[in-house]
């Protein structure tokens, strides 16, 4: 009887211990300067397991998702509108390695999958100020990090030194972040356990650069994105439009990145 008990708390505690921990975030952002009345929200997840974590969008995941049936299935007949609305101004990855701080950052410009260690350190400075966020008691933390100034409110009744995007360092869990203009904010709604942290399908070759070559490359696709598009034909990538297709997507693309000149890293 003693070694079925014993064997019982061994199984409950190995399937605690097994299970991963999710954060879900409301994040807004004010993407476009010229219309600051105009707040886009979207829903990501922070997952954490083992002392790593993983930082994502949720219409990432979903359209991840999708795309991946339709490969298995070999049917491409997809809703197009479905796949509009799974848009994403948060189309990127971020891993952290909670004991070194090593924070892999992971992107596409076009098809390409780019991947890069961050190199800026954030130091924080804990304020003096409290606040009863939801259900936690948070303190108050302010850091300068990529052009902007960030202010922090974590809780120490949480035992992981994380937060979502690339916010981590600070004694606790961060349950809100916002910058002081007031164009981006990070908020907790929800905290539960999961069986495994979320799994992205590998597609192509990542190519891992440094930080500064990637936001290069960023540059160089939003000043000129059709040449871009171009270049991926010269390089074998089939790509069929007609003149009309093409003048569409160009000027879609234009429209895109004139509304999106707001973006969270001002450097």
């Amino acid at each position: 009887m003693r070694r079925l008990a014993f064997f019982l708390f061994a199984l409950c505690s190995q399937t605690i211990f097994a299970q991963a921990n999710r954060f879900i975030y409301q994040v807004s952002m004010k993407t476009d300067s010229t219309d600051r009345n105009t707040i886009k929200t979207e829903i990501a997840h922070l997952d954490i397991s083992d002392g790593n974590s993983i930082f994502y969008g949720e219409n990432r995941l979903k359209r991840d998702s999708l795309i991946s049936k339709m490969r298995q299935t070999g049917s491409f007949n997809f809703d197009r509108t479905q796949m509009q609305n799974l848009r994403s101004n948060l189309d990127f990855i971020i891993e952290k390695d909670l004991k070194s701080g090593k924070k892999i950052f992971k992107g596409r410009i076009l098809r390409d999958q780019f991947s890069y260690e961050e190199d800026r350190l954030m130091e924080w400075k804990i304020l003096s100020e409290t606040a009863t966020i939801g259900e936690y008691k948070t303190q108050k933390a302010e850091t300068k990090f990529a052009g902007r100034t960030w202010y922090a409110w974590f809780t120490t009744e949480v035992p992981f030194q994380d937060g979502p995007y690339k916010f981590s360092g600070l004694p606790g869990l961060i349950v809100k972040v916002e910058d002081s203009t007031g164009d981006y904010s990070f908020d907790l709604k929800e905290a539960k356990k999961i069986k495994e942290v979320a799994t992205f399908e590998q597609r192509g070759t990542t190519i891992n650069v440094k930080r500064a070559a990637f936001v290069k490359q960023q540059e160089q696709f939003e000043k000129d994105p059709m040449g871009a598009i171009s270049n991926m034909g010269s390089q074998g990538v089939r790509i069929e439009m007609d003149t009309n297709q093409r003048k569409q997507m160009e000027d879609r693309r234009k429209e895109e990145i004139k509304k999106n000149n707001n973006p969270i890293e001002l450097k």
